[in-house]
């Protein structure tokens, strides 16, 4: 089975392209203001690589989010576009459980945390000691001292820590959760698309695909357009 997958939900982007679980081909690179112009030209790079047509792509899929508002409309709306021209299923995959999915077999539980803004995090808990992470804590967004507090009330072993918000607020973790707090390499904290496409893997497996109208981001708060909206609302009863 041929798998397009995109992350596009960080300030790191990626693609890639499987076949089953082998990888034909993966690229990561920093997102920006072309991000959406960027993602169609790079698949089409990674297929005429592989002499592959877009109609051989079997399964589309994407992460739906937490994550950049901007970044995850541009990978769901890419991967509804494909699916919906070549008539095949799509799957949505957390960007949380991605950056999770650096960690097959870890014997310590692992703690995603992105980088929300506004002094917050997207936050959850995963076990990943099979090779597909299950969750312990549910994706949440809040101040990453109110989650840490959280975290540290519901489990006593040490922590494994990534993501983009792991960097940002190490200080932080490590004060509050003192020996408990362990952090990979590096290039450990990003997501991998490749990883993606095995979640969407076993979606397929089990019967859990969508079709490209289903498939729907996943933000865990207003946007910015929300927010500005609900101010103006308020503004408007408060006269």
């Amino acid at each position: 089975m041929h798998i397009i997958s995109i992350d596009s939900s960080t300030a790191i982007a990626s693609i890639a392209l499987t076949s089953d679980e082998t990888i034909v081909a993966e690229a990561l690179f920093s997102a920006n203001k072309t991000l959406s112009a960027r993602l169609i030209p790079e698949i089409e790079r990674m297929l005429a690589a592989a002499g592959l047509t877009i109609d051989a792509i079997d399964l589309f899929t994407c992460a739906v989010g937490p994550g950049s508002f901007t970044g995850v409309r541009a990978g769901v709306a890419t991967i509804q576009g494909l699916a919906l021209a070549t008539g095949k299923p799509c799957v949505g995959f957390s960007t949380l459980a991605l950056v999770a999915m650096n960690f097959p077999l870890a014997s310590l539980p692992v703690c995603p945390l992105l980088d929300a803004r506004k002094n917050e995090v997207y936050a959850a808990l995963y076990d990943c000691s099979a090779p597909l992470p299950a969750p312990i804590m549910e994706e949440c967004v809040m101040g990453p001292e109110a989650f840490l507090d959280k975290l540290s009330a519901a489990t006593h072993t040490p922590v494994i820590f990534a993501g983009d918000g792991a960097l940002r607020y190490r200080q932080v973790i490590t004060e509050r959760m003192g020996g408990q707090a362990r952090f990979p390499s590096p290039f450990h904290h990003a997501g991998h698309a490749a990883n993606g496409a095995l979640l969407a893997l076993h979606a397929y497996r089990n019967s859990a695909t969508l079709t490209p109208e289903r498939l729907l981001p996943v933000y865990l708060r207003p946007s910015e357009a929300e927010y500005a909206k609900i101010d103006q609302q308020n503004t408007r009863q408060s006269r």
